[in-house]
């Protein structure tokens, strides 16, 4: 209870620090080491009553040491050194936090791998294991960010788009978590767990925006099924093979109320209507294709990209036939390299009957694709029938 305590204070005391100081590494470090006296202070002397002021206090202090240490070369800091530690009031400032981590400065890369050290609390090496990188790599990836962020002179302001690349980030986390680029396994469950957790925090600061509930009932609508994406073995089951006992009502339950909700108030953007989408493959019963079909028409309309175009052409197979689909699959330009495009194409033309032309579709996308269990899937699906 006092780890889970600690991991939601952690990125609302970074806040506060950065917000007051300003120096993004040395906050850091200060509430690290905060952290770790709450660890050890408190299973003997009890959690204070207000344990987010104690944890500011106690970086506060540690900033304030930082600073005296450096009075010959940073005066400025230890004029700031000497003013009380920043005013603790019930401001939440985790969505201030991530906005910085997601300045438009950085690389998505470095966006993300930010996100999750500063905000999800992630040490360098777990978020190095996540995207199968080394240690090394991954910390010099998250200093850049850090010195590229002090460089840009990064502000606090909360615009729109801001919020985007916030909700672009987190949507980027979960993909990777949810179906892993590369690896043995198709789920990395720390990631997807990671941004519903972020994706939660976003949407209890601004319960008001129709897109972050769109995002967060996207991602729950989306996790419901984990359970159920594998066999015991490790192999990718495909959405109409799989076994919808093992779906998690509670997760289908509440993704659907915020979408529905989303969607009364309007105005439609592209996590709403991928929400409502996915809402309406947990519906009991036959899949309502036509229904799927228009709402990627909408989302076409309100976000085009190859990967909508992708989506929709296999919506449009299963609505209307598998040679409406492979037209509009002929369509997409720029996704000659990804395994999907290969993948959907196989699909399509195995439903068409082209049994020769599928399989060696489908061995193209085995080759393009670095994740196992999609490799292996597809590789299965490649092989002559005997």
């Amino acid at each position: 209870m006092r780890e889970e305590l600690l991991r939601e204070l952690a990125p609302q005391v970074l806040g506060v620090l950065v917000r007051r100081y300003g120096r993004f590494d040395a906050c850091e470090d200060a509430v690290q080491e905060a952290l770790l006296a709450a660890a050890t202070q408190w299973p003997k002397d009890g959690v204070p009553d207000n344990p987010k002021a104690w944890l500011v206090t106690v970086a506060s202090r540690r900033m304030i040491d930082e600073i005296r240490s450096e009075e010959a070369r940073r005066r400025r800091e230890v004029e700031q050194a000497y003013e009380e530690p920043p005013e603790v009031s019930d401001q939440d400032d985790t969505l201030t936090l991530l906005f910085m981590c997601c300045h438009p400065a950085l690389t998505p890369a470095s966006q993300i791998s930010l996100t999750l050290r500063a905000v999800g609390g992630l040490s360098t090496a777990e978020i190095a294991g996540a995207f199968l990188v080394p240690e090394s790599t991954m910390a010099q990836r998250i200093s850049r960010a850090k010195a590229t962020i002090k460089k840009s002179g990064a502000t606090f302001e909360l615009t729109p788009n801001r919020l985007d690349v916030v909700m672009h980030v987190l949507y980027l986390i979960f993909n990777e978590g949810y179906t892993a680029t590369s690896g043995p396994d198709l789920h990395r469950a720390d990631l997807t767990g990671e941004a519903i957790r972020l994706a939660r925090t976003v949407r209890r600061l601004l319960p008001d925006d129709g897109e972050v509930a769109g995002l967060l009932a996207l991602m729950l609508l989306t996790d419901a099924r984990r359970a159920a994406r594998t066999s015991v073995d490790g192999a990718l089951i495909t959405l109409d093979e799989q076994d919808r006992s093992l779906w998690d009502k509670d997760l289908i339950g509440e993704g659907v109320e915020l979408v529905t909700a989303a969607l009364s108030r309007g105005p439609l953007g592209p996590y709403q209507l991928q929400a409502a989408i996915a809402a309406v493959h947990t519906e009991e019963g036959e899949t309502d294709w036509p229904q799927i079909v228009a709402l990627y028409e909408l989302l076409a309309r309100v976000a085009p990209g190859p990967m909508v175009t992708l989506n929709r052409a296999v919506a449009v197979a299963m609505a209307r036939g598998p040679r409406e689909g492979l037209a509009l699959l002929d369509t997409i330009e720029g996704l000659d390299g990804h395994h999907r495009l290969h993948a959907v194409r196989g699909h399509l033309l195995e439903m068409a009957g082209e049994e020769r032309a599928a399989r060696e579709s489908y061995a193209r996308a085995a080759a393009l694709t670095a994740s196992v269990p999609e490799r292996r899937y597809l590789e299965e699906k490649g092989r002559p029938r005997p």
